[in-house]
């Protein structure tokens, strides 16, 4: 059976159109995941729960940048192989160990000074746990996109999304527990990790056994450290909205700005699907050195920047005509009063999808040090206003929040990427003479 299912996931007429195809399902997947079980959870047990799960998958999604540790786009488009594939992995058991310790400290914490019930903390250890299999996965797939069968990857990956979100709403259904659906979900996850990624992974991996010197990690983590660190603080920022309405306001509160969230991620996330399979041709086209190829990877750049252009106008023009009354139908929430909140969030997602698409290129280009600084300020921003705004206007301070840090964020990378994009240019152009 696990030869079969092997020989599905590989099948295909076109790897590069399969790889475009399944890469957008796979992010389309990703972004429903949220989405899809907050509707289930507040027609199912209420705002309350669903406020729960809310904040939940938020801290679960900032520890999993914890354990992805922002290897992944360094490994994708490590097309010369600098690390090898055990120490990749060797690298992921140790950063996937840091997740979970960190998981269980912010459960503590929730429980010593955010006055969290042993169910809610459990819940949020639980959800943690079920990125903790999307974190390890990531380091199979990110070999498989080396070897340019990115398709299997996001096959894998799509189909135990799927399977994640089947689970834990038919168990919030049947159960009516959202601690116990989330364990079947976990559970689920596990078995689909073995069937899909860790049995075709051992087509293109010489060995899932780690292997890694303490010099060769220093050297890894010191190559990954300034991604891992902007990339986490993209998460936090992304986020600090939420983190201070789990402060000062109610589950209720924070449910309902997730409704209202959920377009403007959208954004961001088919704005990164349309980018990522093209990742190493970038990084190609950068390290060609010629005038014609970094000429074409400018054009590649500029492309990309009026697709997620589009696609904020686009978000903005729906969220401030019909946003509310479908959020409203599609959740079963009383949403009444929340355009306003619904368009500046749209913006917002907006910002974060250029920043991100920024930090990308810069990573590309080597420059990933230069992010440190960037979304350092962010975040210092965010913890100094998020309390003034959220505490003083409630969810409207948390809209204006998460967009005023997100337009910050976007407007230093841009400038951070086209300024070291001009000095190479002008590099090449001297070199050519």
């Amino acid at each position: 059976m696990l030869e079969r299912i092997g020989n599905l996931l590989e099948k295909t007429n076109d790897i590069k159109r399969s790889a475009y195809l399944w890469n957008a399902i796979n992010a389309i997947l990703s972004a429903l995941q949220s989405p899809v079980i907050l509707m289930v959870i507040t027609r199912t047990t209420g705002v309350y729960d669903a406020g729960v799960f809310s904040i939940a998958f938020a801290v679960a999604s900032l520890m999993l940048y914890v354990g992805l540790y922002g290897i992944r786009r360094f490994q994708a488009s490590d097309i010369h192989e600098k690390y090898s594939f055990p120490e990749y992995q060797g690298m992921r058991f140790i950063t996937c160990g840091a997740m979970i310790a960190a998981s269980f400290v912010y459960c503590i914490y929730g429980l010593g000074f955010r006055h969290y019930s042993f169910e809610k903390a459990a819940i949020v250890f639980v959800i943690c746990l079920i990125k903790l299999i999307q974190s390890y996965t990531d380091v199979v797939h990110g070999n498989m996109q080396q070897k340019d069968r990115l398709d299997v990857a996001t096959k894998c990956s799509s189909l135990r999304y799927v399977m994640e979100v089947l689970a834990l709403c038919v168990g919030i259904v049947l159960t009516r527990s959202l601690l116990l659906s989330c364990v079947i979900c976990l559970a689920v996850s596990v078995i689909f990790m073995f069937l899909t990624t860790m049995n075709v992974g051992r087509r293109y991996c010489s060995t899932y056994r780690p292997g890694i010197t303490i010099q060769r990690f220093k050297r890894l983590a010191a190559d990954g450290f300034p991604i891992f660190i902007s990339l986490f603080l993209n998460m936090y920022i992304s986020n600090a909205p939420k983190y201070a309405i789990d402060a000062y306001l109610t589950e209720k509160v924070q449910a309902i700005y997730n409704i209202i969230f959920m377009p403007a991620f959208m954004v961001m996330l088919i704005a990164n699907f349309i980018f990522n399979p093209i990742l190493t041709s970038y990084a190609e086209l950068w390290l060609s050195g010629t005038r014609e190829k970094f000429r074409q990877l400018m054009k590649n750049i500029r492309r990309q920047m009026l697709v997620i252009l589009g696609l904020t106008l686009l978000g903005l023009l729906v969220a401030y005509t019909i946003g509310i009354p479908v959020l409203a139908r599609i959740f079963g929430v009383n949403l009444t009063g929340c355009r306003t909140e619904l368009c500046v969030v749209m913006i917002g997602g907006g910002a974060l999808a250029f920043a991100t698409f920024f930090s990308t290129v810069v990573t590309i280009i080597r420059e990933q040090n230069f992010l440190l600084l960037c979304y350092g300020i962010a975040a210092l921003s965010a913890m100094l206003l998020s309390g003034v705004l959220v505490k003083n206007y409630g969810m409207l301070g948390a809209a204006i929040l998460y967009t005023v840090i997100m337009c910050i964020l976007a407007a230093m990378l841009g400038f951070l990427t086209f300024k070291k994009l001009f000095n190479a240019r002008r590099l090449i152009e001297q070199q050519s003479l």
